[in-house]
């Protein structure tokens, strides 16, 4: 009986031996795929966090080559631009005529950047630069005058209202001089409008030292070309206007067919490419007080504009000895936009009605009150109107149908070609075409 219950004992040990074994080995098995599972949930975040790290390694060394061009370069020579704390809007110096500052479609003419004004001879491009100094010395500036044409009228300029005490004038000897003393100013970053009355003057001093008749290629061009690219960066920092006065010559090779331009201006073509407004000034009538001529009519087409939309036009009055006149300018913008009624030579508004533009224009010369209003209500009107949106004229609906909406043909539109060598004035001679 003992021997069989042994026997029984050891069978029953032998059998529970390897299900604890296989238990053990079951229990391993499911840690080990524990472990591999866990080991492969690590592996996946070590993964993005090198992602991380290679995001932040790249940010970390475009800081550095940033640190490191601001330090060989100095402050401000690169930059963000959505993070800068640069002003949106470019400062501007009102021009001294109200049509011509909307017509450049900023308020008048930007700081920090070239401006050409350029027309045939006594058409008011010295007067309309003069208003500009004028109106800069308003604002607390210091300007200068490079009278490279020997040929300023002081008593004009104090008419107009440039304070000449506080003007600062050059004559130069030749045009490297010139150009010289507009670097100086320029680089000084206290100078607000710097005036260079005119390119063709701007001679080269090769040319004075030569004989007359002598032959020089493209000196000037050479000259003007060395001296913007000295000046474009200049000019941004100091936040001065340097507007230079140019003259037009008669083109004698023209292949480009009819419509052509028969005009260019002097100096080459580098100005063209850094002036960031161009206006092409041209007489168009004159300003009669019976039979005396008291001063011109002239209209200012935009020709380049990058802050805004090019090719539009300003028609104002040039008055002989007294520049614009602002209040002619008021009372046809009045008239333009219905806020002063004409009716043949007679002018009414406010219940009050004046016989003749003279008499009306005396009125409103001497009623300070009178011009404000009329300039706040154009201001509102012209400059604080929503883009896009246009003022339907009520006169131009028609009377026998008013009840019928027009009915608009579509044109289409005409493509013209241009050759690539296309410049300012082909553009300007296809579009008045």
């Amino acid at each position: 009986m003992a021997r069989i219950l042994r026997t029984a004992s050891v069978v029953k040990r032998s059998l529970l031996e390897p299900q604890g074994y296989r238990k053990g080995i079951l229990e391993r098995s499911s840690q080990s795929c524990n472990y591999s599972s866990k080991g492969k949930r690590k592996s996946k975040s070590n993964g993005s966090d090198s992602n991380d790290e290679n995001m932040t390694e790249k940010e970390l060394a475009l800081q550095a080559a940033i640190d490191q061009i601001t330090a060989s370069f100095g402050k401000g020579s690169i930059m963000w631009l959505g993070r800068s704390a640069t002003p949106r809007h470019v400062p501007v110096v009102p021009t001294g005529s109200f049509s011509l500052d909307i017509a450049l479609g900023i308020g008048g003419l930007p700081k920090g950047r070239v401006v050409e004004i350029y027309g045939p001879e006594a058409s008011g491009k010295t007067t309309l630069a003069l208003h500009v100094i004028a109106e800069a010395q308003k604002l607390g500036g210091f300007c200068a005058f490079i009278d490279a044409e020997h040929a300023l009228d002081p008593s004009l300029a104090e008419t107009i209202g440039v304070n000449t005490q506080n003007l600062l004038l050059s004559q130069p000897d030749c045009g490297e001089h010139a150009l010289s003393l507009v670097d100086t100013l320029v680089r000084s970053g206290s100078i607000d409008v710097v005036v260079v009355d005119s390119v063709a003057a701007l001679v080269p001093k090769g040319e004075l030292d030569g004989e007359m008749g002598d032959a020089h290629m493209a000196m000037q061009a050479r000259l003007m070309s060395q001296a913007l690219r000295k000046l474009s960066h200049s000019l941004s920092l100091s936040h001065c206007i340097l507007i230079f006065i140019n003259q037009i010559r008669a083109k004698l090779s023209n292949f480009g067919g009819f419509g052509a331009p028969q005009e260019v201006t002097c100096g080459g073509n580098a100005l063209k490419f850094y002036a960031s407004v161009r206006l092409n000034i041209k007489r168009i009538g004159f300003v009669k007080k019976g039979e005396e001529t008291i001063g011109s009519q002239v209209v200012v087409k935009v020709v380049k504009n990058k802050l805004a939309p090019p090719f539009k036009t300003a028609e104002f009055e040039l008055m002989f000895g007294r520049g614009i006149s602002s209040e002619a300018e008021i009372i046809d913008l009045g008239v333009k936009h219905k806020l002063i009624t004409k009716d043949a030579a007679f002018y009414r508004i406010n219940g009050q009605t004046f016989r003749g533009k003279e008499n009306f224009k005396a009125h409103v010369l001497e009623d300070d009150s009178l011009r404000e209003e009329l300039i706040m209500k154009l201001r509102e009107k012209l400059l604080h109107a929503d883009d896009g949106v246009e003022e339907k004229d009520p006169d131009s609906v028609d009377q026998d149908h008013p009840e019928e909406e027009p009915v608009g043909v579509i044109i289409p539109p005409v493509e013209v070609i241009l050759p690539p060598d296309t410049t300012d004035e082909d553009v300007v001679a296809v579009v008045e075409v």
